[in-house]
């Protein structure tokens, strides 16, 4: 476990207030999410019966916590994604392109390298929308991540109204970069280390491409193999002054199609989408 507090670290506001502003926060940014996106709320599942194969296996590796269910003699996995139920969700729903789901999830990932970002308790918002095969491209992604980060900085300065203490540090707008670009901008730096890097130069960051092997034959990080396309798979990153790091704020991206999914079997490259 790798947690510390910083050096001179004190809280802004009393354990009351805190959690007064987390209320506070949650509403206004699903009010945000949804407006922006044309999202519509939905009931998010605890657990899934195991032989579903709708729980997320997320990198491949980690293991969903289990359960019998006595009475309907089966094994049930307590979520650790949403991925692919939101997919079943939306035909379930029979939205529309254009249209789309968000709920808020809760999962536990028993093998989650704790510090202190990450908990074994996984509580976030989760959305996925309908979208027309010709937007397939890096432009509507951007443009998707244009309104979620809009949604992020109203949601900052309607925080800050509230409770003054609270002071923004979101830029007005993100940058864009690939990861590959990422990797010839910082060659000598791991990752972790390069997204540091980007965050602190322009404070919020999306980073493209994450997933797939790029020049120096690694991966900025992993990705599903069966339904996040590589090439069109990103973060949202901004740099976090408190621990003098990057912060993921959303991992999100366009899912898999055929022929996306053919090239990450055939464990090509990641080029960068136009």
């Amino acid at each position: 476990m790798n947690t510390y507090i910083p050096e001179g670290y004190k809280s802004l506001l009393g354990v009351y207030d805190t959690q007064k502003a987390i209320g506070l926060l949650k509403r206004l940014f699903e009010d945000q999410l949804a407006a922006k996106l044309n999202l519509f709320r939905v009931s998010a599942p605890l657990f899934l019966e195991e032989a579903s194969g709708l729980n997320d296996n997320l990198n491949g590796y980690e293991r969903p916590v289990l359960f019998d269910i006595p009475q309907a003699g089966k094994e049930a996995q307590v979520v650790q994604s949403l991925a692919k139920w939101k997919r079943m969700a939306l035909h379930r729903y029979d939205f529309y392109p254009g249209k789309g789901l968000y709920t808020d999830m809760n999962a536990i990932r028993s093998d989650e390298e704790l510090d202190n970002l990450h908990s074994l308790y996984v509580d976030q918002w989760d959305w996925e929308r309908v979208m027309r095969e010709e937007d397939r491209n890096i432009d509507f992604l951007k443009e998707i991540v244009k309104r979620i980060y809009a949604a992020m900085v109203r949601t900052e300065y309607m925080v800050y109204e509230m409770f003054p203490a609270i002071k923004p540090i979101l830029p007005q707008q993100i940058h864009f970069i690939h990861s590959e670009e990422l990797l010839k901008k910082y060659p000598t730096f791991t990752p972790k280390e390069r997204e540091d890097a980007i965050t602190k130069e322009y404070g919020a960051v999306f980073i493209i491409g994450i997933g797939c092997s790029l020049s120096n034959g690694e991966k900025h990080d992993g990705r599903a193999p069966d339904y996040d396309d590589w090439s069109l798979n990103a973060d949202i990153v901004v740099y976090y002054p408190v621990l003098d790091i990057a912060l993921e704020l959303s991992s999100m991206g366009i899912r898999v199609d055929k022929t996306a999914l053919i090239s990450q079997l055939d464990k090509a490259g990641c080029p960068e989408r136009k």
